[in-house]
């Protein structure tokens, strides 16, 4: 279980260094304290702001920005999911090895390059076929370092303590670097693009799918058994490691463009062996508790995307569908669950939801609802309008809720007086 088990670090790692008053800011002594406050920001931004280019309501101030479906892909997971996923290893790291992973002015250092990336793919990113210009090319090599960068001090606490275990969220990093890397190939037209930049991303987004499922397998049952009374959740090992296995090859076959023969077969058996997991995990027992009841909807979308992504590969659906299922529904759902609980717990408050989580969670429910429903029926154009705008403000009122309500958490010391 200790890939989720964030607690207080040994003694060796508090007040080991002496910082400077900026550097000493309870802002900086954590990984998920800016960076789940930056991501947070920004989806809350980023989908108004694509709503608004869509239809056409930035007049000519949009010129200066390069603001297209591709931006909007790219920002929503190598911007925000991939801030959310560094600032819980860098915290759960300190935890697993007992040795510093970023702090103080190193971490503020990764976070204004993160930064740079959002505002060089902001005023300098291209759309597909764009020429590689010098912005366009400045602002793909900004925004490339973040990833590496990012893991390279985690993947040395990792080696330095022995901590094998946990050496594959270094890969997956790795993975997503390349994901990018991709993204950002094709989108310049250089010779080795060997995808499109929109199956860049959706490759992406499988494999933060693929690390959802691993995680949620180990958390949610414990956190389910812990805090929902009565209930029992019942795994089995080899039917969970077959679920997670089934998900890789789903990810693997729709990046490689598989036919639909071997595509729909995958992605429909995957959804039907998370969704009856998740049944023997006992959702219904959570009903009264928010922090419960959300990781199990989020991941109930994660079954919903692949029979979407079943029915898209045999032209039944659009893969629109799909993809927002699992970025919105599993992806933002899981996201915004684990944010808020990791946050409450880390800074010593209990971990409780109130009118204010319950609302962010539901929030972004709707906004999944909306934007797949969107997608089922984008053929009716005023239909389609409306569960788009209904889809952004919910989306947006979520994640502002969350920057707005737990800022001041983020950005002061632990309750309880200790360290983190």
């Amino acid at each position: 279980m200790s890939l989720m088990h964030i607690e207080e670090p040994p003694a060796a790692v508090r007040g080991a260094t002496h910082l400077p008053h900026f550097q000493r800011h309870p802002l900086w002594r954590l990984g998920f304290r800016p960076f789940y406050l930056a991501a947070a920001l920004l989806a809350a931004l980023a989908v108004p702001l694509w709503m608004a280019r869509l239809y056409g309501w930035l007049d000519g101030f949009g010129a200066a920005l390069h603001i297209g479906v591709g931006w909007h892909m790219h920002e929503m997971v190598f911007g925000m999911a991939s801030a959310v996923i560094v600032g819980f290893l860098y915290t759960a790291g300190r935890n697993w090895t007992g040795l510093g992973t970023p702090a103080g002015g190193k971490l503020a250092a990764i976070v204004l390059l993160w930064v740079a990336g959002r505002v060089a793919m902001l005023f300098g990113g291209g759309e597909a076929g764009a020429n590689a210009s010098p912005p366009a090319l400045l602002a793909a090599l900004v925004d490339l370092a973040f990833l590496p960068v990012a893991a390279w001090p985690l993947w040395r606490v990792l080696q330095q303590s022995g901590n094998r275990r946990n050496y594959f969220l270094v890969g997956l990093l790795a993975l997503l670097a390349l994901a990018n890397a991709a993204y950002h190939a094709a989108t310049l037209g250089w010779p080795g693009a060997v995808i499109a930049p929109g199956r860049a991303v959706q490759a992406a987004i499988l494999l933060i799918v693929v690390m959802e499922s691993a995680i949620g397998t180990r958390v949610i049952p414990m956190f389910t058994r812990n805090g929902a009374p009565g209930s029992a959740p019942v795994s089995h090992v080899r039917t969970d490691q077959g679920s997670i296995g089934l998900l890789a090859a789903t990810a693997l076959a729709w990046t490689a463009a598989a036919p639909a023969w071997l595509l729909a077969p995958l992605a429909g058996a995957a959804g039907a062996l998370v969704l009856l997991r998740l049944w023997r995990w006992q959702p219904l027992r959570t009903v009264r508790v928010p922090l419960l009841w959300v990781l199990h909807l989020s991941y109930a979308w994660i079954g919903a995307g692949m029979l979407l992504l079943a029915l898209a590969s045999m032209g039944m659906v659009s893969a629109s569908a799909a993809f927002h299922a699992l970025a919105v529904g599993s992806m933002a759902g899981l996201i915004i669950g684990m944010m808020t609980r990791t946050t409450l717990g880390h800074t010593g408050r209990m971990l409780k939801a109130g009118r204010a989580e319950t609302a962010m969670f539901v929030l972004i429910q709707l906004g999944a609802l909306a934007r797949v429903a969107a997608a089922l029926l984008s053929g009716i154009g005023g239909l389609y309008a409306a569960l788009l705008l209904v889809s952004a403000a919910c989306w947006s009122a979520a994640f502002a809720a969350y920057a707005l309500v737990y800022a001041p958490y983020l950005a002061s010391a632990r309750i309880d007086g200790k360290e983190g």
